[in-house]
């Protein structure tokens, strides 16, 4: 069947709409669907249409495709990355609409790269799930967190049971009222594991059950906290905490920033630290989900949870006659292998970082991800905080004619 006749079957109610794959294959059926959409809006989807891979091998990803959204990738780079998990200098594929942003984070990139690079560590990695019980009241909600706390052993045993990487790290209890959340965390090894910690903590549940009072009610209780801003993603982590670090001498810094560490020293306390906290804000940054959602873009990521990637800290001191500055991210939630690391862009956009798919020792390439975008995205806060320490911003803009 053509797709001019599964667009006809559509129209007429014979077929609904996410059943054309039963009658044709896949890259058939994304066109009957541009068809009728286009024949109901008025639209042109030639170039939404014009896509490169077989959709088919977007299954995983998605629900009645019609094509593919394309977003211009730059790249930034090389940066010589200190790191636990990275050795060496880097580029990082970044994807966006925000003109003058990859020229942004690149200067800052330069001027890491002038210092002989930045230093980045992995200091945690734990995909965390929240399921919400149901209590008679707070004797049997205390009885609960007991047994839960007491048998941490068994609870793993029953949630590693069903994948053969996810390691149950912990599991915490937390009482309000008649309600009790557990916050199972995971090292979810090179895979970002929302969907293993999630089928993991089924598993868990069922034995919380089946030995206490509790009856659950929602397998994730935004205790988690996925997708959303959440202090205790900033305090406790989720995904990779991850830190980067630099020390520019003051050559560096006028040469590439045009401005002094002093001022930019003052521009990030007086802006990230005091203008955060005044705004109540989770994160004490310029922009460091800018970087994120444009590698999350182009590496295959969940882009969603930039939510996450937003909880992040600049620091910045004058040490002696340099800058010292760090970005710490608190929940990067990133993966080298599932999701939308398969598809083609994606894989490549990997492979240039040289992470692509599972890493020796399991969890590596994540991790290498991780700390290849908390230094470009240090990169990206000292190009903006010299930007507006020198007073530069509204002129770079206008030169890119942005």
């Amino acid at each position: 069947m053509d797709a001019e006749d599964l667009a006809d079957r559509v129209r007429n109610g014979d077929v609904r709409l996410h059943e054309l794959e039963q009658h044709a294959d896949a890259d058939v059926a994304a066109e009957a669907r541009r068809l009728l959409v286009a024949a109901e809006t008025g639209a042109d989807l030639d170039a939404v249409g014009a896509y490169t891979f077989d959709a088919a091998d977007a299954d995983p990803n998605v629900e009645n495709m019609l094509g593919a959204a394309q977003v211009p990738m730059g790249v930034v780079g090389p940066v010589r990355i200190d790191g636990g998990a990275v050795e060496g200098s880097k580029y990082l594929p970044m994807a966006t609409t925000e003109g003058a942003l990859v020229a942004s984070v690149n200067r800052g990139c330069a001027a890491l790269r002038a210092a002989d690079g930045a230093t980045a560590r992995v200091l945690k990695n734990a995909m965390t799930r929240a399921p919400v019980f149901r209590v008679g009241d707070v004797g049997e909600a205390g009885e609960v967190a007991s047994w839960v706390r007491a048998n941490a052993e068994r609870l793993a045993e029953a949630a590693e049971s069903t994948t053969s990487h996810g390691r149950l790290r912990d599991v915490t209890p937390y009482v309000v009222g008649d309600s009790v959340f557990l916050r199972f965390a995971y090292d979810t090894k090179d895979a970002m594991g929302m969907n293993m910690a999630t089928i993991a903590t089924e598993a868990a549940c069922d034995i919380v059950e089946s030995e206490t009072p509790a009856e659950l009610v929602a397998l994730s209780g935004n205790l988690c906290s996925d997708k959303k801003p959440a202090a205790i993603n900033s305090v406790e982590g989720r995904g990779r905490t991850v830190a980067a670090d630099v020390e520019l001498p003051r050559e560096v810094v006028e040469g590439y920033f045009d401005t002094t560490p002093e001022a930019i020293v003052e521009a990030n306390t007086r802006k990230n630290l005091v203008g955060s906290a005044k705004a109540g804000s989770l994160g004490f940054n310029a922009h460091a989900a800018n970087t994120v959602a444009a590698a999350f873009l182009a590496t295959g990521q969940d882009v969603a949870q930039v939510v996450e990637g937003a909880n992040a800290i600049t620091t910045a001191d004058v040490r002696g006659d340099d800058l010292y500055a760090s970005l710490t991210l608190a929940s990067l939630e990133v993966g080298t292998v599932g999701g939308g690391t398969k598809l083609p862009t994606q894989a490549e956009s990997l492979d240039v970082v040289g992470v692509r798919g599972g890493g020796d020792p399991a969890g590596s390439n994540a991790d290498a991800l991780a700390e290849v975008i908390a230094a470009a995205a240090l990169g990206g806060e000292l190009s903006l905080l010299g930007a507006l320490a020198s007073d530069n911003l509204a002129s770079a803009h206008e030169e890119l004619g942005r």
